[in-house]
């Protein structure tokens, strides 16, 4: 990320709004810090509180189609931007990416799992460059929380 940019300024001139914290779950904290790293729990892509869809990713009709999760898994990432930022006082302290997992609720014949996971990779690159490179890991799941088709968890780096 271009130092001169900040977080903030970066996701404006992407045409985002950073969210309001999404309350967790269950009994868990959105965020925790270790030293200079805050990970995120599991985002979904709550929007105004809510999921836009429900259901397993996959080809067929009545499924979620791959293009929509994608969107989705793009929402969980801005959603662990509003996480981060919410534990260590502010998105601007955020440096960059360190890993990203990915979960999707697929349909069994559903493989293309890493596409959809990329909705979030791309976001998260698209805020902070070459900071934003990260390890990560796609994976198909039966079911996840709430019958969302998506959760991202992402690992960032931050100054004090």
């Amino acid at each position: 990320m271009n130092m001169e940019t900040t977080v903030t300024q970066r996701l404006e001139a992407l045409g985002i709004d950073v969210p309001a914290l999404v309350a967790p779950l269950a009994a868990y904290v959105p965020a925790k810090t270790s030293g200079s790293l805050v990970y995120t729990s599991g985002q979904l892509p709550m929007v105004a509180g809510s999921l836009p869809a429900t259901g397993k990713v996959g080809d067929d009709h009545g499924l979620v189609p791959a293009a929509d999760a994608k969107d989705y898994a793009r929402q969980c990432a801005i959603n662990a931007i509003a996480a981060a930022g919410a534990a260590i006082g502010g998105i601007d302290k955020l440096t960059g990416v360190l890993k990203v997992t990915g979960f999707v609720a697929a349909e069994p014949s559903f493989t293309a799992i890493p596409g959809v996971i990329n909705g979030a990779s791309e976001l998260l690159g698209a805020v902070f460059g070459e900071a934003g490179a990260h390890a990560r890991s796609a994976v198909g799941v039966a079911v996840l929380p709430l019958d969302s088709p998506v959760e991202v968890e992402v690992i960032f780096e931050f100054a004090g």
